[in-house]
């Protein structure tokens, strides 16, 4: 997988900037452009570049699939298995059928509800 070569933070941000003005201070598009570009500097900020790069590459990728790590038939099990101390930030799971993923937060690993793209009405990866 390739990095993207023309990524450039500093123009794209200088672009966000430069499209939130022609929107109204306060409005709605203006605050999301804005929303944008500072998640963006946090990206930066937290050394994440990199990171981010790929995973724009990812999604851009038509052959692009969630990578689903563990399916749990009950919330118990899958509950079980994020206290054991096995699961990673990021990571996607199954459970009853439900796509999830974990996420690290200040007092631990939780749960967060991501569809899966079955879900979603998109094919199931053959």
């Amino acid at each position: 997988m390739t990095i993207i070569p023309d990524f450039d933070l500093d123009d794209t941000l200088r672009t966000l900037d430069s499209a939130s003005k022609k929107f109204q201070e306060g409005s709605k598009e203006e605050k999301t452009i804005q929303l944008a570009a500072v998640s963006l500097l946090y990206v930066l900020h937290i050394g994440k570049t990199k990171d981010f790069q790929k995973y724009y590459q990812d999604i851009h990728d038509p052959s692009y699939q969630i990578k689903v790590s563990h399916s749990f038939s009950t919330q118990e099990e899958a509950d079980g298995w994020l206290s054991s101390g096995n699961a990673t930030d990021g990571e996607r799971v199954r459970i009853a059928g439900q796509g999830f993923q974990v996420i690290q937060l200040p007092k631990g690993l939780r749960f967060l509800r991501a569809p899966l793209p079955e879900e979603l009405g998109d094919p199931a990866p053959e």
